[in-house]
């Protein structure tokens, strides 16, 4: 019986371990991405950056929570009918935060400057970028509403 819940513990102890290492390190390369550094830039509330990274860190782990104890929205509230607009926000956010995630990785690795300069089309960066934002819009949209 004390071999067994050793076993458990042991397990458990290496999950947590594991997953802590993960973690840190997926936080720590959003920041090192620079995203929440632009972020605060682009807003000039760089006074803030700690409470920004802290954020994300929370975010992150609550994202967790709801994933492994699978906690809905409406979870012990029977009269509370707002999961669809809930959803609704949580999908807005998450959007941004991909798509922040993917243009930073794309600015790190200079893949739209080479491109635009190989392309020969430098006058029209921003009819590029804009392009860029209805193709994620409209694929996001066709994915999550037409089921495709």
């Amino acid at each position: 019986m004390w071999a067994q819940w050793g076993q458990q513990i042991l397990l458990a102890v290496i999950g947590v371990s594991a997953g802590v290492a993960v973690a840190g390190g997926l936080f720590a390369f959003i920041v090192e991405l620079g995203v929440v550094a632009d972020f605060a830039d682009r807003t000039h509330t760089a006074d803030k950056i700690l409470l920004y990274e802290s954020s994300v860190a929370l975010g992150g782990i609550l994202g967790n929570l709801v994933y492994i104890f699978r906690i809905s929205p409406t979870a012990g509230m029977a009269q509370f009918s707002a999961g669809q607009g809930l959803l609704g926000i949580f999908a807005i956010f998450a959007g941004i935060f991909v798509g922040c995630w993917s243009m930073a990785l794309a600015e790190i690795l200079n893949v739209f400057p080479v491109f635009m300069r190989r392309a020969r089309i430098v006058r029209y960066i921003a009819a590029f970028t804009i392009s860029v934002a209805i193709g994620k819009g409209l694929g996001s949209w066709l994915f999550f509403f037409r089921g495709w």
